[in-house]
């Protein structure tokens, strides 16, 4: 199978936040106990990636780099690519040409959470990606997103709109989509919209041309949450709180996938909890590892 990287698109100016955001990038503000920029990186990790670049900002890179530096303390090698102005997300492609060179991409958007037990093996590509994949989620409020119409008969996909006013389904699309390299040209030869930006849906419709899209329906037990408003932001923070605390389980925590999936060793897990304050988040790893050692 090809290689694969991973695009993490942290840009943006987050104004449906304002004025949280006006002197904060949405992706540092707290999702409980984590940045939210964590679960992101750990939807990538989960699917096994570990060559990173996140596009960011230009006066946002030195807190990106403050925060994950480059890669190594969790396994990863990440690189920052610099968004000058937000132009749409099929730009992210554009703007990382020279770092996906030929390979696969696994993409996902800095404000997008995807949390639940088996999200992992949801997420590892199974076979080399031709064309796009994306997912669906059913969600009760479709006109907000990107929706698919699906042929019940066929399983293929018959139509795509972007936030509709009369959607023909319920299945909204998440910011995380699986590519091959050909994504890079496609983007390029986008035409931007009235928004004066490159639309993804106008992107995956041209792999539906080609007959190179494919979807897959998030099994359940796993959420999607969009953090990119007030309510969101916060309806997010209450669901996390809730879950972790009713399964003493942490989600989004990158140093214990790291650890797990054996991309870094005990004494580098060490390194990285004394880093941490006497915080709960502290008191977590400190449990990982020790459980660790006794087995």
């Amino acid at each position: 199978m090809k290689e694969v990287c991973g695009l993490l698109l942290a840009g943006g100016n987050g104004t449906r936040l304002n004025p949280l955001t006006n002197v904060v990038n949405k992706h540092f503000l707290p999702i409980y106990d984590k940045p939210m920029i964590y679960y992101s990186i750990s939807t990538l990790m989960l699917a096994g990636i570990r060559d990173i670049a996140l596009i960011s900002r230009p006066q946002d890179q030195t807190n990106f780099h403050r925060l994950f530096g480059d890669g190594s303390d969790l396994g990863l090698k990440i690189k920052y690519i610099v968004q000058p102005e937000p132009h749409g997300i099929p730009q992210a492609y554009i703007l990382a040409e020279k770092f996906i060179d030929s390979r696969d991409i696994v993409m996902t958007l800095g404000d997008n959470l995807f949390i639940g037990q088996g999200l992992g093996e949801s997420l590892k590509p199974q076979k080399e990606i031709k064309g796009i994949k994306i997912f669906a989620f059913p969600v009760n409020n479709p006109q907000d997103y990107g929706v698919i119409e699906v042929d019940n008969k066929t399983g293929k996909v018959k139509s795509i709109e972007e936030k509709p006013t009369k959607p023909k389904s319920k299945y909204a699309i998440p910011g995380l989509y699986f590519s091959d390299s050909s994504v890079i040209e496609l983007s390029k030869n986008l035409k931007p919209s009235n928004r004066n930006e490159l639309e993804m849906v106008d992107l995956i419709k041209n792999y539906l041309e080609r007959d190179e899209l494919e979807v897959e329906y998030f099994r359940r037990g796993i959420g999607w949450l969009d953090t990119g408003s007030v309510d969101s932001l916060y309806a997010a923070n209450d669901f996390v709180a809730l879950m972790q605390k009713r399964l003493g389980l942490r989600f989004g925590c990158p140093e214990e996938i790291s650890f797990r999936l054996g991309w870094i060793n005990g004494q580098q897990l060490e390194k990285n909890i004394h880093k941490i304050g006497l915080t709960d988040y502290r008191k977590y790893l400190e449990i990982i590892m020790s459980e660790e050692i006794k087995n």
